[in-house]
């Protein structure tokens, strides 16, 4: 039966969303499943299939100016202002998916900043241009330069490896004159027939130049764009060269002659273009933020020409992914679009194939995250305010998979965007939630509400109302969050909306809006407007940060700067309390939910039926209210900066999880299943879970969650809101509640200002019952391990306590056996105990010890030495030490304890490029050999120079009692005791070279 042990809550970071691309320089390998993405300074490599970071490298201070991902994946090469270029040895890191990065050269290619970059479909060769108009070809493992070209007069804004059949004899030749735009100007003869490897690079001038690496000189300059050239791609089949340019053109080359195939108008400034499915088809991406296929054959655009759109929707880059028939564009606005191109395969010519569906929305960066909530009747789409004025929804439906991984049909991924709904002028600030999921109000600094009508069972998320009438930018919002008692509403709750939405403003005002008598029309257009509120309070004299209505009571409070907190009645808009005690702004309020017991109170009073009231504010405290007294119960001190949100967690529910769990096993809760927590999210980058029923205060804080690096501004407790279960046919009512929706297997989830989502799991319960078990083996291995103590089977006692970390157990058993060798050697007897064998030459005193100390694995002799450091700066243990010491150093060659050194070193001496910040935390412990070494030499010196006085000191014993047996007259007992002791001080220094071993 287990151990019954203390309870203790534990939450761990399940899943995190986190920023994948900040903007920048984008490069791909040759699948177009990985890609390098930068964040700030910093670069990662991401599978576009997953999501997943699989390595980041952290930049040099400087901003990103090139970055190139080699086709093989096994270099990436990142070029920043700071003039450098770092080249890095990618390599799968062993039994993960995760990939290390390894720094090889660190360069200074140019004078001026690298701009562009690329490498050969071997992986060997990387070419740079700098502003400085020159490029550079450079051996990439070997990191020195092979060529180095002169000619554009710019900026090299583009460049690419290709092989190329070259001009024949006949086209070849040495020509200067300059022809009409549109044609290359013929350089330099090329003479070689067989297929040559070609650099082409355009610069801002217009101009392409393409150069021959084995005559290191230019074979053609190209001459037609007017602009900079932002793309070039090249074509084996066709034996074509495509260029992009913001001259609004794409130009076909004949590689053969290096004159103009084609020319494509695009009308549009074009920032990337290639060639898909064997070259027969061009795509291209620029400002109006759509992927354009044109056929080069034809010339003919086969996508539907886009419209102007805004800027932030304009495409920088665009990789194909052939094998999946699949092209991802990556945009101004830091997202992502994977899109389809499989009706490009069976496309007839006359055909056209419209815009490309778009198969899933990767948002590179979340910005700040303000405010968020669940949405959705299963909860299953979170709701994110993310400092912008749109407001985002993502897929948070955990189908267990990994972040972005593939779901079944018909259900996002997890972390997918669902919708991006526009209609707000200025960034949104706060955001609330109906009972239902299917209604959401926003607040935003354009002094309007709005309230949106999300219905994801057909796809439908349109704007319902808008609200105005407020002077002043929105901070509060609230929605009603107790359903109907009866009706249509509760029966068709996305067709009816909320009963009444709560505004407050920076005005200082509070208004009630009447929303239920608006009706819904499935073919309007537009959302209602001007419509009136049923009354406006002047409410504080700063400005409202928060609402929150109650869902028992027809209350609802208001959380201002000035300090306090309103209680109002819903029906007339009445105060019913102000609760005074905070000392700073009041940043975030929320009743408790419904059935929560009332809270014990010093005095052996009780809290009351009318449920309490949670606060956070400036002065970094957590108060807890008393809706029957409106008086503060207690108040939680533990941030170390501004509280801005508080949260109820709904109460643990030990009989849903689990259920394997043996009863014996369970632990005994410290908090009853009734009892809810609370969750507090502080400027200081923490969230903190308390619970406002423990006894004692220290009780209070139960765990502190860790895992962003700015400010903690929303939080959400997914499992609070009411969770409707889908809809039953009549024959199935009488089941329907056996058939209630699953817990979401997230308890909490919280949004940073560092554009970080972190998906909390309540791990409490297994927590414990992990713990039981590891009490239950632990006495169990205890038990063992005195058995072979008892039994003298030193090479299980040994092994066992390290593996089980007993010092002092191990202690115990090296003094047992020195112990018993010196008795041994004062007496021995004919019938010695059998488990005792000859130590007349071990140094232990016990030959088994010796052999169990000279077979001990890395690990076990690390762990070994470092107790036996320990055990040397105590006198009385020392000798015990000197001896283990002894037998270590004598039982090992000097090869092992410098291999040691060398592990120890390049384990603790940091993390490579591509670790996570996880791999990174196992520089935090221990030390290495050198720092183990000195703390053994400076006690053993420490102990000889001791015992060393102790012999000099023996000395004037010796030199008075040969005194007074001369004063006696006693030559004969002087020169008796002088032997004595003259053979008693060498036996000493014999035990004492014996024990003592420097190091």
């Amino acid at each position: 039966m287990a151990t019954k042990i203390h309870h203790k809550t534990t939450f761990e970071a399940a899943k995190t969303i986190e920023p994948i691309f900040t903007g920048g320089d984008v490069s791909h390998d040759a699948s177009g499943s990985y890609i390098a993405t930068c964040v700030d300074e910093d670069a990662l490599i991401v599978n576009i299939q997953t999501g997943k970071v699989l390595c980041r490298i952290e930049g040099d201070g400087e901003a990103v100016t090139s970055l190139c991902l080699a086709p093989d994946l096994s270099h990436l090469v990142i070029a920043s202002r700071s003039l450098s270029l770092r080249i890095f040895s990618l390599k799968p890191l062993e039994g993960s998916e995760l990939i290390t990065a390894e720094l090889t050269r660190t360069l200074k290619p140019h004078t001026t900043p690298v701009v562009s970059s690329a490498i050969d479909a071997t992986g060997s060769l990387l070419a740079t241009g700098g502003a400085e108009g020159t490029v550079k070809v450079w051996d990439l493992r070997g990191g020195y330069i092979s060529h180095t070209f002169h000619g554009h007069g710019g900026v090299v804004s583009a460049l690419h490896f290709f092989q190329s059949q070259s001009a024949s004899s006949s086209d070849s030749h040495t020509s200067r004159k300059r022809k009409s735009r549109g044609e290359a100007q013929m350089e330099v003869d090329d003479p070689t027939p067989a297929r040559t490897i070609y650099v082409a690079s355009g610069g801002e001038d217009g101009k392409i130049r393409i150069w021959n690496l084995s005559t290191r000189k230019s074979s053609a300059t190209l001459d037609s764009h007017v602009s900079v050239v932002r793309s070039l791609k090249y074509s084996k089949e066709q034996q074509l060269l495509l260029s992009a340019s913001r001259d609004r053109t794409i130009i076909l080359w004949d590689s053969r002659t290096w004159k103009q195939q084609r020319v494509i108008p695009a009308l549009e400034v074009l920032e990337t273009a290639g060639f898909l499915l064997d070259g027969r088809f061009c795509y291209a991406g620029g400002e109006y933020g759509a992927v354009r296929i044109w056929n080069i054959t034809t010339g003919r655009e086969l996508t539907s020409k886009p419209k102007p759109g805004l800027e932030n929707d304009a495409i920088t880059a665009i990789i194909p992914m052939i094998e999946d028939d699949t092209i991802l564009s990556v945009h101004q606005d830091q997202t992502m679009k994977l899109q389809s191109i499989s009706a490009l395969r069976n496309l007839q010519m006359s055909e056209t194939l419209g815009s490309l569906p778009v198969i899933r929305t990767i948002s590179g960066n979340y910005d700040e995250v303000i405010d968020m909530a669940c949405v959705g009747p299963d909860r299953s789409l979170l709701a994110l305010a993310t400092n912008t004025e749109s407001l985002r929804l993502i897929s948070i439906q955990d189908n267990g998979q990994s972040t972005n991984s593939s779901a079944p049909e018909g259900v996002e991924p997890f972390g997918n965007d669902v919708v991006l709904l526009e209609g707000h002028e200025d960034i949104i600030i706060c955001l609330d939630v109906d009972w239902s999921g299917h209604w959401v109000a926003t607040g935003a600094k354009d002094n309007t509400a709005r309230l949106w009508r999300l219905d994801p069972a057909s796809s439908s998320y349109e704007c319902f109302a808008v609200f105005a009438g407020h002077a002043e930018s929105l901070g509060a919002i609230a929605l009603p969050r107790s359903p109907p008692t009866d009706g249509p509403s509760l029966r068709s709750p996305s067709t009816y909306p909320p009963a009444f939405l709560l505004t407050g403003s920076q005005d200082k005002t509070i208004k009630k809006w009447n929303t239920a008598k608006l009706k819904y029309d499935e073919s309007a257009t537009e959302p209602h407007t001007g419509i009136k509120a049923l009354f406006t309070r002047v409410a504080h004299e700063k400005d409202i940060n928060a609402m929150d209505v109650s869902p028992i009571a027809p209350l609802f409070a208001s959380a201002s700067q000035d300090r306090t907190i309103k209680v109002w009645s819903l029906e007339d808009g009445s105060v019913t309390a102000i609760l005074r005690g905070h000392k700073r702004g009041v940043w975030s309020v929320r009743f408790s939910p419904a059935g929560t017991p009332p809270l014990s109170l010093p005095d052996g009073g009780s809290s009351g039926a009318r449920g309490l009231l949670v606060s956070g504010s400036g002065d970094r405290t957590v108060k807890v209210w008393s809706l029957s007294t409106y008086t503060c119960l207690q108040t939680f001190e533990g941030h170390s900066n501004s509280v801005l949100k508080v949260v109820w967690l709904p109460p643990i529910d030990s009989n849903s999880k689990d259920e394997d769990m043996e009863e014996d096993d369970r632990p005994s809760q410290a908090q009853p299943n009734s009892q809810p927590l609370i969750a507090s999210a502080s400027s200081d980058t923490l969230v903190k879970i308390w619970s406002p029923y423990s006894t004692a205060d220290s009780d209070h804080l139960l765990t502190t969650l860790d895992n962003h690096t700015d400010r903690v501004w929303a939080l959400v407790a997914p499992n609070s809101y009411p969770r409707i279960p889908p809809p039953s046919s009549s024959s199935s009512q009488k089941r329907r509640t056996k058939s209630q929706p699953q817990p979401y297997p997230y308890a909490l989830i919280s949004g940073a200002g560092d554009a970080t989502l972190t998906f909390w799991r309540d791990t409490t319960l297994q927590t414990t019952l992990l713990a039981s078990q590891r009490a239950t083996e632990r006495i169990e291995q205890d038990q063992l391990l005195q058995n072979h103590i008892f039994s003298k089977n030193y090479r299980e006692a040994i092994t066992l306590s390290l593996a089980l970390g007993h010092p002092g157990r191990l202690l115990r058993v090296f003094e047992d056996v020195v112990n018993s060798s010196e008795s041994r050697g004062k007496s021995r007897t004919s019938g010695s105990d059998e488990h005792v064998d000859d130590s007349s030459n071990s140094i232990t005193g016990s030959k088994a010890v010796d052999d169990v100390l000279a077979s001990l694995d890395r690990t076990q002799l690390w762990q070994l030495l470092e107790h036996v450091r320990d055990w040397n700066t105590n006198a009385r243990t020392a000798p015990v030490a000197q001896r283990i010491l002894n037998c270590l150093l004598r039982s090992y060659p000097k090869d092992v304890f410098v291999d040691m050194a060398r592990a120890r070193k390049k384990k603790l001496g940091g993390a490579v490029a591509g670790d996570q910040p996880e791999t990174r935390q196992r520089r935090k412990g221990g030390g290495d050999m050198q720092d183990l070494l000195r703390a053994l030499e400076v006690y053993t010196e420490r102990h000889y120079k001791r015992m060393d006085d102790l012999v000099d000191e023996s000395y004037l014993i010796e030199y008075t009692l040969r005194e007074m047996d001369e004063v006696a007259g006693v030559s004969t007992a002087g020169d008796l005791n002088g032997s004595l002791l003259t053979n008693g001080h060498e036996a000493q220094n014999q035990r004492m070279d014996g024990d003592v071993i420097m190091v």
